[in-house]
């Protein structure tokens, strides 16, 4: 597999704080790999950081060979990739084919299933494509399609995850970023949750960087995974050697 995101040694802070320490990781077209931790570990400031909602301070994010995110000091180093040594904003960087799913969902409670389908496609210019990737989701998650006029705070919380999922689609993304996309579900939801997620890798050629709390959850669904501990990378390798590590086994997966 070719490489599409790699992450090269990145740290985030927070004021004093250091959020990230470090950071090195890859992400191959095609895969599905899965970042593991404890709350607090560090994995949604990870993936706010490829996204460009979260400044590094060392470091660099490179996405199909391209450089969307590095520290201001080090742009001196990295000028054949940005000139003006600018550093892609959010927008910029979603136009480069990467869509995160947000923790906690982040609907516009106050739209309708359609119009949160729209905002999705923001970037779009095609209301023929629009419409069609529409329908597409409607046939994906047939839950959508009858509740697309209803407002978006009355649907239960897996709908509110099968939609806002729909939503992060609507730009045909290369890369799907998941937030704790089982966060607060009931587990028959979670399991159709992770259906769809495997679906859409399999089907759509959408590349998958998943992160979750749930460990054995996301390490099933995955080929290759990552532990986070304290704001850094402490193990990687293929999700099936991770599921038997003795310390993965006693520290997330309760045995």
């Amino acid at each position: 597999m070719s490489e599409l995101l790699r992450i090269d040694d990145i740290a985030v802070k927070y004021g004093n704080i250091q959020a990230l320490h470090g950071v090195s990781m890859k992400v191959d077209e095609g895969a599905v790999v899965s970042l593991i931790g404890a709350n607090g570990a560090g994995k949604s400031t990870l993936l706010k950081a490829i996204v460009g909602l979260e400044p590094l301070v060392s470091g660099s994010i490179q996405f199909q060979d391209s450089l969307i995110a590095v520290a201001a000091r080090d742009t001196t180093q990295h000028f054949r990739f940005r000139k003006n040594h600018d550093i892609l904003t959010t927008d910029k960087i979603a136009e480069q084919g990467i869509a995160l799913v947000p923790e906690g969902r982040r609907v516009f409670a106050d739209m309708t299933v359609e119009e949160n389908l729209d905002m999705g496609a923001f970037m779009v210019r095609d209301d023929k494509l629009t419409a069609r990737k529409k329908e597409e989701m409607y046939e994906f998650f047939p839950i959508l399609k009858s509740r697309r006029k209803q407002k978006t705070r009355s649907l239960s919380g897996g709908e509110q995850q099968m939609m806002a999922i729909a939503r992060a689609l609507m730009s045909s993304p290369r890369l799907l970023l998941l937030d704790e996309p089982g966060l607060g579900l009931a587990p028959l939801i979670i399991q159709d949750i992770f259906q769809k997620i495997a679906l859409i890798n399999q089907e759509d050629n959408v590349t998958v960087f998943l992160v979750e709390q749930n460990a054995k959850i996301a390490l099933r669904a995955s080929t290759h995974g990552y532990v986070m501990e304290n704001g850094r990378i402490v193990l990687s390798g293929p999700s099936e050697m991770l599921l038997e590590d003795p310390k993965v086994r006693a520290a997330y997966l309760g045995e």
